[in-house]
C-alpha cells in the first residue's frame, strides 16, 4: 500500500513555476531540432509516433477496431483501423493525425501550466505503453523504445525541476513540430501518389486536398499558439 501510495504521490507532485530561462531554452531548443535538417530527420519519428497516436485514439473515439500502428524508417507511418469505409468517422479518423501531435502538446502544456510535470512524463509513459501493444513492425518497436527510455529515466530518477524542463521540451517538441510535418506535406505532397491523409480526405469529402492542408495548417498553428501561451504564462 505505501508503494502504491508514493507511487501517487510522485505522479500527483506539483512542480514550483519554471524560470524563464527554462521556458524560454526548451521552446529554442525544440525549435532548433524541428527547423535543423539533419536533426530532424531522427527526430520527426517521435511526432510520427503522436501522429499515429493521435489516429488511433480518433479512431477508437468514434467506434473503428484498431489493428496495429507501423512507423517506417522514413518517418513516415501507417495506422490501421476498421469501420466503415466512409462517413464521418472515417473523416475524423484520417483528419486527427497532422493536428495531433500540437493537440496533444497543448493538453500536457494546460496540465504543466497547473504545476504538474512529472504527471505529464507519466502520462506520456502510459501512452507509450498503450501504443506498444499496437506497434507492428521493428523499427517502429525501436522508435517506440528510444522514446521511452529517457522519459521513464527522466521521471523516475531526477529532481523535479530537471522533470519539469524535459517536460517543457517535449511539449514545445509537440507543439512545433506539428505544423513542420504539416509544410513537409505541402511541399511533398506531389510525391505522395495519392497517399496522404489530405488525399484520402478529399477521396473521402470532395474537399481539394489542398484546401485539407490549409484546414491542418489552421488548426496546428492556432493549437500551437494556445500551448505556447500556456507554457509561457507559468513562468516564475
Amino acid at each position: 500500500m505505501s508503494s502504491a501510495t508514493d507511487l501517487w504521490h510522485r505522479v500527483t507532485a506539483a512542480a514550483p513555476p519554471p524560470s524563464r530561462e527554462v521556458v524560454i531554452g526548451t521552446m529554442l531548443l525544440a525549435l532548433g531540432i524541428v527547423c535543423w535538417a539533419p536533426v530532424w530527420r531522427v527526430a520527426r519519428s517521435g511526432i510520427t509516433l503522436a501522429h499515429e497516436g493521435s489516429h488511433a485514439i480518433a479512431a477508437l473515439s468514434v467506434g473503428r477496431s484498431l489493428h496495429g500502428v507501423h512507423v517506417h524508417r522514413d518517418t513516415s507511418g501507417v495506422t490501421v483501423s476498421r469501420g466503415p469505409a466512409r462517413g464521418f468517422g472515417a473523416i475524423a479518423t484520417f483528419a486527427a493525425g497532422y493536428p495531433g501531435p500540437a493537440v496533444l502538446g497543448a493538453l500536457g502544456a494546460w496540465v504543466l501550466s497547473r504545476g504538474y510535470a512529472a504527471g505529464v512524463l507519466w502520462a506520456v509513459l502510459l501512452v507509450l505503453a498503450a501504443m506498444t501493444l499496437q506497434i507492428r513492425n521493428w523499427y517502429g518497436a525501436l522508435v517506440m523504445l528510444v522514446c521511452a527510455l529517457p522519459v521513464a529515466a527522466i521521471t523516475w530518477w531526477c529532481t523535479a525541476p530537471v522533470q519539469s524542463g524535459f517536460a517543457h521540451l517535449l511539449m514545445w517538441f509537440l507543439l512545433l513540430g506539428s505544423p513542420r510535418t504539416v509544410l513537409d506535406l505541402a511541399r511533398n505532397r506531389r510525391y505522395e501518389s495519392g497517399r496522404s491523409d489530405a488525399d484520402q480526405l478529399a477521396a473521402l469529402t470532395r474537399v481539394p486536398a489542398v484546401l485539407w492542408i490549409l484546414v491542418f495548417a489552421l488548426i496546428s498553428l492556432a493549437v500551437t499558439v494556445l500551448g505556447g501561451a500556456l507554457l509561457l504564462g507559468r513562468v516564475g
